[in-house]
């Protein structure tokens, strides 16, 4: 007696009946928006490697936003990129710095719109790196000095906070950067603020647009003393553990697409909401692609968005955001 055949296809005969047994559901609300902020009147300038993505002055940043709420997206990440740069990134903790100003202006106009500030130093510093640089006695070499660089993202944090950020997300991967924002937070009355950690950020390739857009490429050197070796998945776990003892209200993973094993691994280990970054790279790939005919925009943006949701991720950064949202819609874009 031969074996039966399995009948699978019986549930894929129609629109219907796909649709009523799909097991990924991809909606609006999984969505996280990256903006760039900068000083100066009337800026709207595009970023050459990441089509459809701009630098905003805070007066036109006015209308980016109303278009945000109104594609039904509810959380946006802000970077910014100051007009002064130091050593130690002062206008990155600066009351007035552009993303402390930006997060007042967007929670003025749409209360309702979680703000995420980025918190981090790279923008912000003359050479580039994510924290203080100083020279190391023993072999004379510049490195990242980490404790002295805490208490900067503190300052960073809790400026962000009185700005009125609904979430901090510390992505400078500082070992204890996530217990030390959680201090010094809870110090200054800021214990109901969520923290959005960087818990496993690869040193990648993927980030190279971003650099361009963020203006935060190191002057020398890498980062690679301070982010993952992208051949490490047990390392990511510990990574990821230390944050939650720490005090880590969501894990993050970036990036998302050449580490979807990763997005699981967490989904699986912690029982912390999973954000995956849809990086610069992955985005401008997709985008010069298509500009050439060689894809179907929608179709790759919508399948790729909807492989980080079935990896595990609850949430998703991403550029493709505004789009997305309105080709689940149904509408053109």
């Amino acid at each position: 007696m031969g074996y039966p055949i399995v009948r699978n296809r019986r549930l894929r005969r129609s629109a219907g009946l796909r649709s009523l047994v799909r097991e990924t559901a991809l909606g609006v609300d999984d969505f996280i928006y990256p903006l760039f902020v900068t000083h100066g009147n009337d800026v709207k300038e595009e970023i050459p490697s990441m089509p459809g993505v701009y630098h905003y002055s805070l007066d036109v940043l006015h209308e980016e936003i109303k278009d945000i709420v109104a594609s039904g997206i509810k959380s946006v990440l802000l970077f910014g990129v100051p007009e002064h740069k130091d050593d130690r990134g002062s206008s990155a903790y600066d009351a007035n710095g552009i993303v402390q100003q930006a997060i007042r202006a967007v929670k003025s106009w749409a209360p309702e719109l979680v703000v995420i500030a980025d918190t981090c130093l790279c923008q912000f510093t003359d050479h580039g790196h994510c924290g203080v640089v100083v020279k190391e006695e023993r072999s004379g070499h510049a490195v990242v000095d980490n404790d002295r660089s805490l208490e900067l993202l503190v300052r960073t944090a809790v400026s962000q906070a009185e700005a009125g950020a609904d979430i901090i997300a510390p992505s400078s991967m500082m070992d204890g950067f996530v217990h030390a924002i959680r201090e010094g937070l809870d110090a200054t009355g800021y214990n109901d603020i969520a923290i959005m950690s960087y818990s496993v950020k690869y040193a990648s390739a993927y980030y190279g647009p971003f650099r361009d857009a963020a203006h935060s490429t190191p002057q020398f050197g890498d980062r690679k003393t301070y982010q993952m070796d992208p051949a490490n998945s047990r390392e990511a776990m510990r990574e990821a553990e230390a944050d939650v003892m720490e005090g880590a209200d969501m894990l993050m993973v970036k990036p998302a697409l050449a580490y979807l094993d990763v997005v699981r691994l967490l989904k699986e280990q912690f029982d912390l909401p999973v954000v995956a970054y849809n990086v610069s790279a992955e985005y401008a790939m997709v985008k010069a692609a298509a500009q050439n005919g060689w894809l179907d925009e929608r179709a790759v943006v919508l399948e790729t968005l909807t492989g980080m949701k079935r990896a595990g991720a609850d949430m998703i950064i991403t550029y493709h955001a505004k789009d997305a949202a309105r080709w689940l819609k149904g509408e053109d874009v």
